[in-house]
């Protein structure tokens, strides 16, 4: 298990994280996640305008040990995805929180982010 939880973030119980920049939200999946999945090997990315919905699948993360639904942390439309993972996926492992992002939402309610977990509530899931 990971204890690289960064403070700055929120999370799901499903194992993204959101980070807030201006009026967007970046979302990726954490270190636990990548550690748990093992080498990832393929990410299937939404459409560029798509709308994602809270709790939904809105993505695919595959790696040598799973094929794992992604869920969206918010409700809101994609407005920049991480065209890097379609050859390179395996920088969700190397750098979850950095080059590893999945997609850029703008939200249909920025108070959607404030229902996350904060860092000690997910490290307190992680336990």
């Amino acid at each position: 298990m990971s204890d690289n939880i960064p403070q700055d973030l929120k999370y799901t119980k499903e194992h993204e994280w959101a980070r807030t920049t201006g009026k967007t939200i970046v979302v990726g999946v954490t270190a636990h996640a990548q550690e748990s999945l093992g080498d990832v090997v393929y990410v299937e990315l939404p459409k560029l305008g798509a709308t994602i919905t809270e709790g939904k699948n809105f993505g695919v993360i595959e790696s040598t040990k799973a094929v794992s639904d992604l869920f969206a942390p918010i409700t809101g439309t994609v407005v920049k995805v991480n065209d890097e993972l379609t050859n390179n996926p395996s920088l969700i492992n190397s750098d979850p929180y950095g080059q590893g992002w999945i997609v850029e939402v703008e939200p249909s309610d920025a108070g959607q982010v404030g229902k996350l977990l904060d860092a000690a509530a997910y490290g307190a899931l992680l336990k």
